[in-house]
């Protein structure tokens, strides 16, 4: 992948990270909603296409499928993250 292709994917990924951060409420680092984005990006694809659904073709579609699969990320780690409680010592 050309240098271009890689800073496109992480800019999509920062952007979908952060979209689904705010519909989920929750907040992170940049370093944090390109990871989120891009692991949803995969999530996302299969979800969808497990189920037959497209959301599209090109960058609109692509961002709806990413944000899709981040915002099941985000929840699926708070139902891990919520029932843990702080240990201090």
């Amino acid at each position: 992948m050309d240098p271009v292709g890689i800073i496109i994917w992480l800019v999509l990924g920062a952007l979908a990270g952060f979209l689904a951060g705010k519909i989920m409420n929750s907040s992170g680092s940049l370093l944090t909603n390109i990871i989120v984005g891009i692991i949803g990006a995969f999530i996302g694809g299969v979800i969808f296409s497990a189920l037959g659904v497209s959301a599209g073709g090109g960058l609109i579609g692509s961002i709806i499928t990413a944000v899709c699969g981040s915002v099941v990320l985000l929840f699926l780690l708070g139902m891990f993250t919520k029932g843990k409680k702080k240990v201090s010592g």
